[in-house]
């Protein structure tokens, strides 16, 4: 007879196997969740499986009616009502304006557009895919080589998922019961240094093969001055959400309401004022699809939900736990295996879904590697108390997330530039990501050495 941590094994591999054939993740979740309860009452007689499901009438409801959850589809309607009033092409064009007499400054331009369109976008692939469509058509009419513009716009589009205000950052501090605005504060400096680096990456390549950019190509005074009229109130919209979040002028949701109001006034002012601001059929399309990403988002919580009874039930992430306790691994070791997990999941899952399937395991054995939940920083493992390390593995976890999001073999994010460029083999997409990447890895071991870059200005703030 299977004991019950093999039955959760078993769970969680047609759990990889149903994500793999396509299989919706929520339901993925659910089905697994369910059918591995039942195998355990099956072997276990305390474990009974009518009393389970009837806890469903209630868990749906609880799930839903969290408070910290209203900020999602705030966000996400956010981001899509900035799409559809091109706010993400009046950023680009802004910063390209900046930029413009640098050689690779457009695609410069384009890095800085997906830190700031990812700052009320808050989805790396709804990022890609939108600076996608604004800036890609203007590096091809300039001459970039494929592999720099695919591989920039593929590599900005992943600081979507940290700059915040971010969805997965929400939901991590929610799993872990943590802080969403101390969250928010400790992706500032980390989401910055990546911008800068993408850019000193870029700048590093046409240095040394000027083939790859073509000579500066400004625009005429009468452009620049167009451009920039049409930054300076994107600037203040998408730098006042920043701001505010990050030295806590106001919290999450009320943030998130007021970012929509915002931008849905000054999308219907340009609409009346140009003819090119937020029309009715933009309205009515980002409501549509803001129902559609919450409810996917929120199906995939509730599936988590059922999927984290059945393996706490099953005993796997405390035997987790304990295997690595009674295991002869430093800390650290273990540390860098998740991340190396995270990365491998990130290629082929989507991020919001790994968070919720790894992190029940991940947490409880951080914890407990770290020395307790009333560990202090002097005798812990990782140098941090329970609160900072919550704050420190976050961001370490959202950054690898990001960079499964443009590693070969799958890359998800590669796919989407992929498939707005037809002309550009995906093997250059990969090639153009490969710089980026390298930088990636030395940014995720500056911060595994250097914890204060997440925790400082959480720690400043809070006094």
């Amino acid at each position: 007879m299977l004991s019950p941590e093999m039955i959760g094994i078993i769970g969680l591999i047609i759990l990889f196997a149903l994500l793999m054939l396509r299989m919706p993740v929520g339901i993925s979740m659910i089905v697994v969740g369910i059918g591995g309860t039942y195998a355990l009452s099956l072997v276990a007689s305390h474990i009974r499986f009518q009393p389970y499901l009837k806890q469903f009438k209630t868990l749906l409801w609880s799930t839903m009616a969290n408070y910290d959850l209203s900020v999602v589809p705030l966000f996400v309607l956010m981001g899509y009502l900035a799409s559809q009033s091109n706010l993400s092409r009046d950023l680009f064009r802004g910063l390209e304006a900046l930029m413009s007499k640098r050689r690779g400054g457009v695609a410069m331009a384009a890095i800085g557009a997906c830190g700031g369109f990812g700052a009320v976008c808050g989805s790396s692939l709804a990022t890609a895919a939108a600076m996608g469509k604004v800036a890609l058509p203007e590096l091809k009419r300039l001459g970039y080589a494929p592999s720099l513009a695919t591989g920039a716009l593929a590599a900005g589009g992943t600081l979507g998922i940290l700059i915040p205000p971010s969805v997965a950052l929400v939901i991590y501090a929610i799993i872990v019961e943590g802080s969403i605005l101390q969250m928010f504060q400790a992706a500032i400096l980390p989401g910055l240094l990546a911008v800068f680096a993408f850019i000193a990456v870029i700048a590093l390549q046409v240095r040394f093969k000027p083939s790859l950019a073509p000579e500066p190509h400004p625009m005429s005074p009468e452009e620049r001055r167009d451009a920039y009229r049409r930054l300076i109130p994107v600037l203040v919209i998408f730098g006042g959400i920043i701001l505010g979040l990050g030295f806590g002028l106001f919290t999450p949701t009320p943030a998130a309401s007021v970012g929509v109001f915002v931008i849905f006034i000054y999308g219907l002012y340009m609409r009346w004022r140009t003819g090119t601001g937020l029309s009715t059929q933009g309205i009515l399309t980002s409501l549509r699809e803001t129902a559609v990403t919450s409810a996917m988002i929120y199906l995939i919580l509730f599936g988590a939900e059922v999927l984290k009874g059945f393996f706490t039930r099953a005993g796997l992430p405390s035997a987790l736990a304990e295997w690595a306790a009674s295991s002869s691994l430093e800390p650290f070791t273990i540390l860098f295996c998740m991340l190396v997990i995270l990365i491998i999941l990130g290629c082929f899952m989507d991020s919001l879904a790994m968070i919720l399937v790894v992190l029940p395991f991940f947490w409880p054995t951080l914890v407990n590697l770290n020395g307790g939940d009333a560990v202090t920083a002097a005798d812990a493992a990782y140098g941090l108390s329970t609160d900072d390390l919550k704050i420190w593995f976050g961001i370490l976890a959202l950054i690898v997330v990001e960079l499964g999001l443009i590693t070969p073999p799958v890359g998800l994010n590669v796919f989407i530039i992929s498939s707005l460029s037809e002309n550009v083999p995906m093997s250059q997409t990969f090639k153009g990501v490969v710089p980026f990447l390298m930088v990636e890895f030395f940014r995720v071991s500056l911060i595994i050495a250097l914890p204060i870059i997440t925790l400082l200005i959480p720690r400043l703030l809070s006094g």
